[in-house]
């Protein structure tokens, strides 16, 4: 399993979007939140500038939408030019659906769970997806604190994973940074959204560089990583 580092613009300088994006180049993917006000309480942006993102940076964009009525909106942002959409379950009202539309448009579908939503319900769900996010903060404000109580959450997750035998990216967002990504690597995680870790260093691209390094360390000595 190759780790993945995808900083969140969140944290950027949203009157610089187009060089922000050029700061992380080394990073696997540009994760994008979409909040509505609604969903969350934060406002940010939408489709005309994932539109724009997408023409101005050469890294896919990872979209993560945090808002209602996802059934109507998400395969918007595919046409928008993002190459991975990721749902919330506890917005979508038909997620197998939404989730296979996502895929004929030619993304990669993801579905979020919030902090106090269960993954067991969801099982069956697993095959219809290419990645699932555990939020490891309350969604809608970067710069939170990471909450440990969502690592046995992120174990369960990756068992549940192993026993379908399936290639299923396991994404963690929230309070990510040098001090977590070790915990959340040894989980089970393998995809890791950093914002202020990676947007409030000196160097992006270096901080981009440690993370990885990080990740890749306790991947390796994770014991759910043993033979893959």
């Amino acid at each position: 399993m190759a780790v993945q580092i995808n900083p969140s613009i969140l944290s950027a300088d949203f009157a610089r979007l187009a060089e922000e994006a050029k700061a992380v180049e080394g990073a696997d993917w540009l994760h994008v939140d979409v909040m509505d006000n609604h969903f969350v309480p934060n406002l940010t942006l939408g489709v005309p500038v994932v539109e724009s993102l997408a023409r101005a940076t050469d890294t896919p964009l990872d979209c993560h939408l945090m808002i209602e009525d996802a059934d109507r909106w998400a395969p918007q942002y595919v046409e928008a030019g993002a190459s991975s959409v990721t749902f919330h379950v506890e917005a979508a009202g038909a997620p197998v659906r939404l989730a296979r539309e996502i895929r004929a448009k030619g993304a990669r579908a993801s579905m979020a769970l919030k902090p106090a939503t269960p993954i067991e319900p969801y099982e069956d769900l697993l095959p219809e997806l290419d990645m699932l996010l555990i939020m490891t903060v309350e969604p809608g404000f970067g710069g939170q604190a990471f909450l440990d109580i969502m690592l046995p959450k992120i174990r369960r997750t990756r068992e549940l994973i192993g026993k379908h035998g399936l290639q299923l990216w396991l994404q963690v967002d929230g309070g990510v940074s040098a001090s977590t990504i070790e915990r959340c690597a040894d989980a089970g995680a393998d995809v890791f959204v950093a914002g202020s870790a990676v947007y409030g260093a000196q160097d992006p691209a270096e901080a981009v560089r440690a993370l990885r390094a990080q990740a890749e360390t306790a991947t390796a000595r994770a014991s759910w990583a043993c033979g893959h």
